[in-house]
C-alpha cells in the first residue's frame, strides 16, 4: 500500500479521502453530512492509502496544541477491510509524528473500533461519550 499526505483541501489526495469518508462515514453508517464534514478539514492533514492506485482508506490529523496531535475520520472503503490497510495507515501517521517529535498523539474511536485501536498501542482515556449518534471514547497513543 502506498500512503499519501496532503495538507488542506486543494489536492487530488483530500478528494479521494472525503470520497472515502462520504462512502463509510454518510452512506455506510447514516452520520448526518453536516456533523462529518464539519468545515475544518481546510486546517488539517489528510493520510490515504492507496492499493493499485485506488483509495482505499484514510485519516486526517489535527495538529493539536502542546505539540499533540489528534488522528480522526479513520476510515477505509468496506470491500477493502481485513487486508491490514487502515493498521498500515496509523502506522505510517504514528511513525511520521514520532520522527516530528510529536509528544502526544490521541483519537476518539467508536466503541466497535477499541481492539483494533489497541492492537496500534492506543490505550483508552476517557469515559464513554456520544458523538453524531456513535459511542465513542478518547485514547491516546501509549507506545508498542
Amino acid at each position: 500500500m502506498e500512503c499519501r499526505m496532503a495538507w488542506g483541501k486543494l489536492n487530488p489526495c483530500y478528494q479521494d479521502a472525503l470520497a472515502i469518508r462520504k462512502d463509510v462515514f454518510i452512506n455506510e453508517q447514516g452520520i448526518d453530512p453536516k456533523d462529518e464534514l464539519d468545515g475544518t478539514d481546510e486546517d488539517k492533514m489528510h493520510y490515504v492509502g492507496y492499493v493499485d492506485d485506488k483509495p482505499v482508506t484514510t485519516a486526517r490529523i489535527d495538529m493539536l496544541g502542546g505539540n499533540r496531535v489528534k488522528i480522526g475520520r479513520v476510515a477505509t472503503v468496506a470491500d477493502e477491510r481485513q487486508h491490514g490497510y487502515a493498521g498500515e495507515l496509523l502506522k505510517q501517521i504514528i511513525g511520521d509524528a514520532q520522527r516530528s517529535d510529536v509528544a502526544h498523539i490521541e483519537l476518539d474511536a467508536q466503541v466497535t473500533a477499541l481492539d483494533f485501536y489497541r492492537q496500534l498501542g492506543f490505550e483508552v482515556i476517557s469515559e464513554p461519550f456520544t458523538e453524531a449518534g456513535i459511542q465513542h471514547r478518547t485514547m491516546a497513543y501509549q507506545g508498542k
